[in-house]
């Protein structure tokens, strides 16, 4: 039994953007590709957000260049497979899950890879009660989400790709050269339908954990997600996130102020480039990834620790715990970049008292 769409602590995007989606489809008359809901004007539009001719505002889930998106769209609208490459942070599996819930009306179709992920989990498995009673047949097979993405005519996706075993990944390419899954068992074979295809997504700081094969590489068109090319936009993006899970965390007090988000979005930036923002310091770089995602973290816990213990407004004693527990991870290189910083940039800098106490109360 599913459960009540007021109960789910995260919707799917399909659930939680339903209007968005039925209003562009509603308006949307450009040539759409075989079982796509709606066009790929409309996809993109639906990503990067704006308003419709009847006044329906569509909220942007990505803010960055919109021709990346673009590119993205483009790419699904051919036989190419798609994939989205960043360091941590970047949004790979948000826009992953929206593209999904834009073109197929379902972003559930997700192999999550990991170091354990086996061929079953992008091919498929046996359930074998079935298998011993009657013997191999389709009736006894475990569809994989791309196998049912492939039946189905939808989009697939495969979460943290370079962390798949290469033997498993090249398991992948006769399903992208062919679009055709063999079941050897049955002498059979599951041919993709017009509308699949496969968004992947891969980390940077992963290459070399299981690198791609050459020929699986060729397989895919890769678009690079780049982190926030200014602090306004990464301002945005954290502002917008954070009152979404506010939302649904049902979270009390008030939205956190701008000013608070841009403290944190210039403590992250500064420790992540190695310098102040005016360039006259040069920082110690910690070992973590400081990457928007993190900073959203420490937004919503802040608003959490405001909100449950405190009066509702969110200030620098409420981000100190959270932020330095997503800059601290190894704690000795990470501890001194953090005291660095903190003595030589956030003393100085006024209005930042608070937060500099509130920081030092926690590391001590």
């Amino acid at each position: 039994m599913s459960a009540s769409p007021t109960t789910v602590l995260r919707q799917h995007a399909e659930a939680q953007y339903a209007t968005e989606i039925e209003a562009l489809v509603a308006l949307d008359s450009r040539q759409r590709p075989p079982r796509w809901k709606m066009s790929p004007w409309a996809v993109a539009t639906y990503l990067m957000g704006g308003r419709l001719e009847n006044g329906v505002e569509i909220s942007p889930k990505y803010i960055g260049n919109p021709r990346i998106i673009e590119i993205a769209v483009a790419t699904l609208a051919t036989d190419r497979a798609l994939l989205l490459l960043g360091v941590p942070g970047t949004a790979k599996s948000w826009v992953s899950e929206h593209l999904a819930a834009a073109i197929s009306g379902d972003s559930t179709l997700v192999a999550q890879g990991t170091a354990g992920t086996s061929e079953e989990a992008l091919r498929y498995g046996w359930n074998y009660a079935h298998l011993l009673a009657k013997g191999p047949s389709l009736e006894a097979i475990v569809p994989s989400p791309v196998m049912r993405a492939m039946r189905e005519g939808k989009i697939a996706r495969i979460e943290e790709l370079t962390r798949i075993p290469g033997e498993v990944q090249d398991s992948l390419i006769s399903i992208l050269s062919e679009k055709v899954l063999p079941i050897a068992e049955l002498d059979d074979e599951v041919q993709a339908q017009k509308g699949f295809n496969i968004i992947a997504t891969a980390n940077d700081r992963d290459r070399g954990v299981n690198e791609l094969s050459s020929a699986l590489k060729r397989r895919f068109n890769t678009v690079v997600l780049p982190p926030p090319r200014t602090a306004d936009e990464e301002v945005r993006i954290v502002q917008t996130r954070v009152a979404g899970m506010g939302r649904a965390l049902e979270l009390p007090g008030e939205t956190p102020a701008l000013e608070e988000i841009r403290r944190i979005v210039t403590v992250f930036r500064e420790l992540r480039e190695g310098a102040t923002e005016d360039g006259k310091i040069k920082l110690k770089a910690p070992t973590s990834s400081m990457s928007t995602a993190e900073a959203i973290s420490v937004i919503t816990h802040g608003m959490s620790l405001a909100a449950h213990f405190g009066d509702g407004v969110m200030r620098g004693a409420d981000l100190a715990a959270g932020m330095v527990g997503a800059i601290v991870k190894d704690p000795v290189q990470d501890r001194v970049a953090m005291l660095e910083y903190l003595e030589t940039v956030v003393k100085e800098r006024s209005g930042w008292k608070d937060l500099y106490r509130a920081c030092r109360d926690v590391m001590n």
